[in-house]
């Protein structure tokens, strides 16, 4: 996904590159604890509490890319 409001330079913007390209993986969205399990594997040097903060924003920085259907779900918009 392109997008100009992920930095793939700072670890922010990696963890939201991680987190978009995994909604985009699972179409009928995922768990906030799996997303949060599946970044830290694919990345061991991040810190949790940014992964964490990273996904806890997700809905509030893309708003036109991911929504939750229910409490705990993230999903693409596109899979609406």
């Amino acid at each position: 996904m392109n997008d100009n409001r992920i930095n793939p330079l700072i670890i922010t913007g990696r963890v939201n590159a991680k987190a978009l390209e995994l909604l985009d993986a699972h179409p009928d969205g995922l768990r906030w604890t799996d997303l949060l399990r599946e970044i830290k594997q694919s990345d061991a040097s991040l810190h949790p509490k940014t992964v964490n903060g990273c996904i806890w924003k997700l809905v509030e920085k893309f708003p036109d890319k991911v929504y939750k259907p229910s409490k705990g779900l993230l999903r693409l918009v596109k899979y609406q």
